[in-house]
């Protein structure tokens, strides 16, 4: 593939970056308000002790604040990642159904509009290629 093949075949980058885009602008968006809002507090509590804002003193409590923020959320999303990942591996009930229950509703339905499920059986292993024409676990007609 050539370089302006590959440049034709790639979404713009605004499109193919759009959801980490809104994302960054989101977080910078609440990141400032909360530099601003934080900012005026202290300002405010150090006018009411009479005592001068400075940089020196705002700067840490800032950065201990969002750190402490962050570390809230990301042990939060990392336990929603890790649990739901480790439910999952485990086959939890609340993670997916069963695969014969799923199975068994599709052969249902299909039965009920009049279409042989053994023929799509048939039909998805060919497709895969399987050496003797059927899928596993039906028998050969005799």
């Amino acid at each position: 593939m050539t370089a302006a093949t590959h440049r034709a075949i790639r979404p713009p980058f605004r499109k193919a970056y759009s959801f980490a885009l809104i994302t960054a602008a989101l977080f910078l968006l609440s990141w400032v308000g909360q530099f601003v809002m934080q900012m005026i507090e202290v300002a405010n509590d150090a006018e009411e002790h009479g005592a001068v804002f400075t940089w020196a003193e705002f700067l840490p409590q800032f950065f201990s604040s969002t750190f402490e923020n962050w570390q809230s959320e990301f042990l939060q999303l990392v336990w929603q990642a890790m649990g739901l990942a480790l439910l999952y591996h485990w086959g939890s009930s609340q993670s997916r159904e069963g695969g014969d229950r799923v199975e068994a509703k599709l052969d249902a339905l299909l039965a009920d509009r009049g279409i042989d499920a053994t023929a799509i059986d048939l039909e998805i292993a060919r497709r895969a290629g399987a050496p003797t024409g059927r899928p596993e676990g039906i028998p050969a007609e005799q």
